[in-house]
C-alpha cells in the first residue's frame, strides 16, 4: 500500500500534500499577518515575544529560522544582534517577508527558499534552529527534525512553537468550535479564502499531542527536551539541545 500523509482530515499522497500546502500558503500570504492578528486577538505577538526570549539570540550567532516566511521571528532575533537566515518552502511567503524587511529598513537578513526536509545548508553551521507555526505543515516531520539536528553545531539549540491540543477543561470545547466554525468564516471574510483556513484548523487537530511531539524531537537526536504549554497547550514551545 502506498504511503499516505495527512492534509487536514484527508489522507493523501506525500507529493500531493506538499503541493496542496504550497497552494494554501500562496493563497494566504498577502493576508497572513492580518489574519494572525484577527484569529488570535493579537496574542500571537505576545507568544512570539515569549518564544524569542526562550531562544535568547545572541550577537553574532548564526540562526536558521525555518518556515519563517513573513519575517516575524527573524525581525525579533535580528534586533538582538543575531545573524538570521530566513527560510521557507513558499516563495510567496518569502516575498511578503522581504517586502516587510525593506519597509522596516532591515537589510541584514538572508532569505533562502528551502524545503525543511532537504536543506541545502552544510552540516553543523547554525547555533540555533527555530520554526514557528510551520512544522505541522511539513510532509515528513521526522525528516525535518533530522535536518534540524544535522545543520546545528554541537551545543546548538532547537526551538519550535506550534499549535497543539489544550488540556484545559471547557476551553477545549470552545476552542474546537472556534477553530472549526469561526476560523474558516474569518478566512473567507478577511482573506477571501475559506478552504485554506479550514485546512489550517484541521491540521492543528492532526498534529501530534505535546508529549508525543516531544518524543519525536528526542528520536531525532535532541537531548534535554522540554515542552512549555501556553493556554493549556493550545500553543506549545518545544526545545532541545544537540549535545
Amino acid at each position: 500500500m502506498s504511503e499516505k500523509v495527512s492534509f487536514g482530515y484527508q489522507d493523501v499522497a506525500p507529493d500531493e500534500k506538499t503541493e496542496r500546502v504550497g497552494a494554501v500558503f500562496s493563497s494566504v500570504a498577502a493576508k497572513y499577518d492580518i489574519m494572525n492578528d484577527a484569529m488570535s486577538g493579537g496574542m500571537h505577538r505576545l507568544w512570539k515575544d515569549r518564544f524569542v526570549r526562550r531562544v535568547k539570540p545572541q550577537p553574532g550567532e548564526a540562526i536558521l529560522d525555518m518556515a519563517g516566511g513573513t519575517g516575524d521571528i527573524a525581525f525579533r532575533m535580528a534586533e538582538r544582534g543575531a545573524s538570521v537566515t530566513v527560510s521557507d518552502i513558499n516563495q510567496d511567503m518569502l516575498d511578503v517577508g522581504i517586502a516587510r524587511a525593506i519597509d522596516r529598513g532591515i537589510d541584514d537578513l538572508v532569505w533562502s527558499r528551502q524545503n525543511a526536509e532537504e536543506l541545502s545548508f552544510s552540516s553543523r553551521v547554525y547555533d540555533a534552529y527555530t520554526i514557528v507555526f510551520g512544522i505541522r505543515n511539513v510532509t515528513h516531520i521526522d525528516k525535518a527534525l533530522a535536518e534540524a539536528h544535522r545543520v546545528l553545531k554541537h551545543g546548538g539549540r532547537f526551538y519550535c512553537m506550534e499549535f497543539s491540543t489544550t488540556t484545559w477543561p471547557g476551553f477545549k470545547e470552545i476552542y474546537d468550535v472556534y477553530s472549526h466554525k469561526l476560523m474558516p468564516k474569518m478566512g473567507k471574510a478577511i482573506a477571501g479564502d475559506e478552504e485554506s483556513y479550514r485546512y489550517l484548523a484541521e491540521s492543528i487537530r492532526r498534529f501530534p499531542k505535546m508529549h508525543d511531539f516531544e518524543a519525536m524531537i528526542r528520536q531525532a537526536g535532541f537531548s534535554k527536551t522540554k515542552v512549555e504549554p501556553i493556554l493549556g497547550g493550545a500553543v506549545a514551545i518545544h526545545s532541545g539541545w544537540k549535545i
